[in-house]
């Protein structure tokens, strides 16, 4: 029977820790801000953007908020992050995707500052990353690292599996847990064997974007198990993960529920990458 790791409680942990610094930058005069663009009306965007704004709130870092319409130019939305990029009192800036389809996500995410691209997710910025230079690491995986960190999973000499190969989450992952002197193996959706190599695993990352799709079949008994999917499914469009929770429950040592695992996390690694940015920018 797996343990559950609690990534509600976690990041709770790591905001708090973020606030109690935030306060301590206050007292110096620096107030830490976030510019964050939202672009037309996606409902689940909406809802990611709220909830950014409610943790800027509990760690007390200043939320400037730019909800542009569905019609926005590229241009325009180009023109508003050369204007923050300028703007010595914005730390960090945060475009949400995805973009309207007229937008191009490429040219947005390059045109962000590297020293403001709290997401991690500009060209030099995942350079950085894979030389081992200090730099902002994509979201969702440095919150990964937190929640294993603070749930006592010794990282260092573990044989550690990936299952996806995006740039916002699977390559990042490898390359954090590789800094972090994990062994690493990436599976994806040409690797022949897959269970093969996914049942070595003594932490396995799922991040495939698939519903259910990783059940007990692919996980090493005791295994530390991370889902990093989020889909809704069924009539009551229930929400669920990219593993099999139900499955995989028994066989795993640990294991994080969707929802209340990674997702909390992710929101307090933003607000940790915020941090950093003021820090950088102060020479703290």
């Amino acid at each position: 029977m797996a343990q559950i790791i609690d990534g509600k409680k976690i990041s709770t942990e790591l905001k708090d820790d973020v606030r109690v610094e935030i306060e301590a930058l206050k007292e110096k005069g620096i107030e830490v801000a976030l510019a964050v663009i939202l672009v037309g009306q996606d409902p689940a965007s909406t809802v990611y953007v709220n909830n950014k704004k409610k943790a800027c709130e509990y760690t007390g870092i200043k939320s400037v908020s730019y909800e542009l319409p569905e019609e926005t130019t590229e241009s325009e939305l180009l023109a508003l992050i050369d204007q923050l990029n300028q703007d010595d009192a914005i730390h960090g800036i945060l475009v949400q995707l995805p973009l309207p389809k007229h937008i191009s996500e490429k040219e947005v995410i390059r045109r962000i500052s590297p020293d403001k691209d709290v997401d991690g997710f500009h060209p030099e910025s995942v350079g950085r990353l894979s030389i081992g230079e200090p730099g902002f690491v994509s979201c969702t995986p440095a919150g990964i690292i937190e929640l294993l960190k603070r749930s006592g999973v010794e990282i260092a000499g573990k044989h550690a599996v990936v299952i996806g190969r995006s740039n916002i989450v699977g390559k990042p992952m490898a390359m954090l847990l590789l800094r972090e002197n994990a062994t690493v193996t990436v599976c994806h959706s040409k690797t022949q064997n897959i269970r093969e190599l996914t049942k070595q695993g003594d932490i396995l990352i799922a991040a495939v974007g698939q519903p259910r799709m990783i059940d007990a079949s692919y996980v090493k008994e005791g295994a530390v198990v991370i889902d990093v999917g989020i889909h809704r499914t069924g009539e009551g469009k229930k929400l669920c993960g990219d593993v099999d929770y139900d499955s995989v429950f028994p066989v795993a040592g640990m294991i994080t529920p969707v929802p209340g695992g990674v997702g909390p996390m992710t929101i307090a690694g933003l607000m940790k990458n915020c941090l950093e940015a003021a820090k950088l920018r102060e020479e703290l």
